[in-house]
């Protein structure tokens, strides 16, 4: 897959070596030199008009870098954490890539997608800002099942609602599990049948609903740090 734009390329660079096949450079200079001597074998220069071309019109600041297919994790791996965060029928890569960076600096373990048949792994990853290289990610067609067995196995389930209960004054218990629905249509139905318990944000002022990714971060934080 093709990523571009200096920080996530900086990011895999510094990162994922192993994943890296070429880096694009439009101009010199875009590289620390340690990092230009350690890539110089794969490193290719070419036009700006080229990579233009490859970004298709994204800002890409000179430099792309083309890295293995993105690698989904299985539910056997991710099933061993302790705070899972579930995306129900989430499509912008905006937010999908804004909501795993704040994932992986507040301390979620794993991310599972749902009621999506696939998604622009390059382009979360770039608008995560190279965060989704580093956090376990799935994507499930069966979304019941995971429920079934995420809560045998000793999870609480919490669904991200307007008519929950202010997550400020709850204890999360300490294998959770978040759901964040689309901002349009919310948690699905057969989402709503399996979660727990439902959570909300209390608002200070009357206003309707945060951003999905800013109430993630909030929800993320507000759950890591108030367990049982």
């Amino acid at each position: 897959m093709i990523i571009y734009g200096k920080q996530v390329c900086l990011h895999a660079l510094e990162h994922h070596a192993e994943e890296i096949k070429t880096v694009y450079l439009a101009k010199k200079g875009l590289l620390p030199q340690a990092l230009f001597d350690l890539y110089r074998p794969k490193i290719k220069f070419l036009e700006t008009k080229w990579a233009q071309s490859m970004s298709k019109g994204g800002n890409h600041q000179g430099i792309l870098i083309e890295l293995d297919e993105f690698k989904f994790s299985d539910f056997a791996q991710i099933k061993k954490s302790d705070f899972i965060l579930v995306l129900d029928g989430l499509t912008d890569v905006g937010n999908i890539g804004a909501i795993a960076r704040s994932a992986y600096a507040l301390g979620v373990d794993a991310i599972i997608a749902t009621g999506v048949k696939q998604l622009n792994m390059a382009a979360i990853t770039r608008t995560s800002s190279g965060a989704l290289l580093d956090i376990p990610f799935m994507i499930s067609h069966n979304i019941l099942d995971i429920f079934n067995e995420l809560h045998q196995l000793g999870f609480v389930s919490y669904g991200a609602s307007m008519d929950g209960e202010s997550i400020s004054t709850i204890g999360i218990a300490p294998k959770r599990v978040l759901i964040l629905g689309s901002e349009d249509r919310g948690l699905s139905k057969k989402t709503m049948s399996k979660v727990k318990e439902r959570v909300s944000i209390e608002m200070a002022n009357d206003f309707d609903s945060l951003n999905v990714s800013a109430a993630a971060a909030i929800l993320i934080h507000r759950m890591r740090y108030a367990t049982k």
